[in-house]
């Protein structure tokens, strides 16, 4: 897990494992909608989740194009935007994919305003 924004496209034509920015028809509404959601968020707008291994990885405003940060082929956020023009981004919410319930308020708090933020301009 991280703490940011990703956004189409996932998938790159060369499949590099990392590092290739993966330019959508809409990728300036994708970046508005995920500076949406991160420019709220406590940590994720830092862009520095400081996930334990992973300290030196950041991400500027907050947000990632997915293919980017890590190529993954076939991903359900590429394939409805492809086939489906459903928009989407992927929120990557914590470095523990699975948070103990007593963090479960503290991540509450962390996202309502992102939430509510990214609602308002869905």
């Amino acid at each position: 897990g991280s703490v940011v924004a990703s956004y189409p496209y996932d998938d790159s034509p060369t499949h590099k494992p990392t590092g290739v920015y993966s330019k959508s028809a809409d990728d300036e509404v994708f970046k508005y909608l995920a500076k949406a959601y991160a420019s709220h968020h406590p940590i994720m707008r830092t862009g520095k989740p400081n996930c334990p291994g992973e300290e030196g990885e950041t991400f500027p405003d907050g947000i990632t194009n997915g293919a980017q940060w890590y190529d993954v082929e076939g991903g359900m956020q590429d394939y409805n935007y492809v086939w489906a023009n459903c928009f989407e981004i992927t929120l990557e919410l914590s470095c523990c994919k699975y948070p103990p319930t007593s963090e479960l308020p503290k991540e509450w708090e962390n996202n309502r305003e992102s939430l509510l933020a990214f609602i308002e301009k869905v």
